[in-house]
């Protein structure tokens, strides 16, 4: 899915500077990567890149993009890549005297914060990379929308040590203060600049001098701490005869927790092992009304019909009990009742650090095709579909083989706006086909495939 790229770019300091560059999709992240790669700053710079689709396509948009290619087989839609990074990292350091820096580009839909987590985690990258800092690009023509229904957008902006406002001649002045003053006020240590085309001081981006860690740790306290597959946990005795678990309605319309029964002598560390392997088993179906019990399983609760849940708890006798959820309690008003129908509280709880999940309606749709594109009928198509579903693209990239013509055609688009252009001659040795990607939200898969093909010469 993910295709990291190296590009080839020694530096006083013993460990490698990083750079992370991300945004949301569209928002000029690979315009600026080919800045960079293009200006005469004489660093030697190696990137990482990680695409969200089926196909990477940024590798045909990059310039200079004709090095070794090194693949992040993370094989989902999930931004959590820390493995295949540190594998590409330890890749890297082999060629130590090839670069003086790395920048890593990260998908428009990730949360920056586990790749941060990577350079302060593993003791290896500890001692020979420094993360220098994260530059978050920030569409000024779609940030509105994009911040209330995506986590990730909002994830971005917070993690930022450097803001850069680009596309700020797609809208006016009125909007970049009304931007601007928001995103101060979401993270009022970060750098801003304003850019047209990501055209920004490249001493602003690539020599941050190092990420603030202490604003990552009041973002979220357990940046530091690995994932789990569960968010919180806590510590009952729960009573002889018939608790209940309530939950009302929250973000999601089902949830998995773990209940384990425990010794009043254990702690939650002892308990936690036993809970990462029962989420990882096969879960158990429950819809309100069943009975729940300790120690069987991992619960997948049913919460999609509307008012209060209720899951019985039938104990013979008292149970010192670990309850593990998914997601934090207040996002469903979970509580526990006593038999008589009081609330309960836990002896002692935390909070873990959760796996990153991202919307299960944000996909993308990849086609390939060998024979050439007739760019009238391309054109139609494209005018319809904008027109019509522009508002649930997020982004659209690709390079395309047009009949009679020698060169490729690449284009990109962020909704409804749309820039293609011709780009250099088609080589000898690479196959002539067209690549191209849809990322957004509730997309149909047979439309946009039939909807293409019926454009082919």
């Amino acid at each position: 899915m993910g295709t990291p790229l190296m590009i080839l770019t020694n530096i006083a300091d013993a460990r490698i500077p990083v750079t992370v560059l991300t945004g949301f999709l569209g928002a000029g992240k690979t315009t600026l990567l080919n800045r960079i790669l293009t200006e005469q700053h004489g660093q030697r710079i190696a990137v990482i890149e990680n695409e969200f689709g089926e196909i990477g396509i940024d590798q045909a948009l990059v310039v200079n993009a004709e090095e070794e290619i090194f693949e992040m087989n993370n094989g989902c839609l999930c931004c959590t890549v820390r493995g295949d990074l540190i594998r590409i990292l330890g890749n890297l350091m082999k060629r130590r005297d090839k670069f003086d820096r790395i920048l890593v580009e990260t998908t428009g839909l990730a949360d920056p914060g586990p790749v941060a987590q990577t350079f302060f985690m593993d003791d290896e990258m500890k001692d020979h990379f420094r993360l220098d800092g994260i530059v978050t690009l920030v569409d000024c023509k779609h940030l509105a929308q994009h911040l209330e229904d995506s986590a990730e957008c909002r994830e971005q902006i917070a993690f930022a040590d450097a803001l850069v406002l680009n596309k700020v001649d797609l809208v006016d002045d009125a909007t970049v203060e009304g931007l601007e003053t928001r995103l101060r006020a979401m993270n009022g240590l970060a750098k801003i600049q304003r850019a047209r085309m990501a055209q920004v001081d490249l001493a602003q981006v690539l020599d941050l001098g190092g990420f603030d860690l202490q604003r990552a740790l009041d973002l979220n306290p357990a940046f530091l701490e690995p994932e789990y597959p569960f968010e919180w946990a806590g510590w009952y005795v729960l009573p002889a005869g018939e608790s209940t678990l309530v939950l009302e309605d929250g973000p999601d319309p089902a949830m998995h927790l773990v209940l384990l029964s425990v010794s009043e002598h254990d702690a939650l560390a002892v308990s936690k092992e036993t809970a990462i392997r029962l989420f990882s088993a096969p879960v158990i179906e429950a819809r309100p009304g069943d009975q729940l019990k300790p120690d069987v399983g991992c619960y997948r609760l049913r919460l999609s019909q509307p008012g209060s849940k209720c899951f019985p708890l039938q104990l013979p006798e008292t149970v010192h009990t670990a309850l593990f959820t998914e997601h934090h309690p207040d996002e469903f008003t979970l509580r526990v009742l006593d038999p008589h129908g009081q609330l309960m509280q836990p002896l002692f709880a935390r909070a873990y650090n959760p796996g990153h999940r991202h919307d299960d309606t944000v996909s993308s749709v990849a086609i390939v095709e060998e024979r050439p594109v007739n760019i009238h009928k391309l054109n139609l198509w494209l005018s319809a579909l904008l027109r019509e579903q522009g508002a649930d693209i997020y982004r659209m990239k690709g390079v395309l083989h047009l009949a009679d013509n020698l060169n490729r055609f690449v284009f990109q688009g962020v909704h409804m706006l749309f820039d293609g252009q011709a780009d250099r001659p088609w080589r000898d040795e690479e196959p002539r086909q067209s690549q191209m990607i849809f990322i957004g939200r509730n997309l149909d898969r047979v439309d946009l495939t039939t909807g293409f093909q019926a454009c082919l010469d």
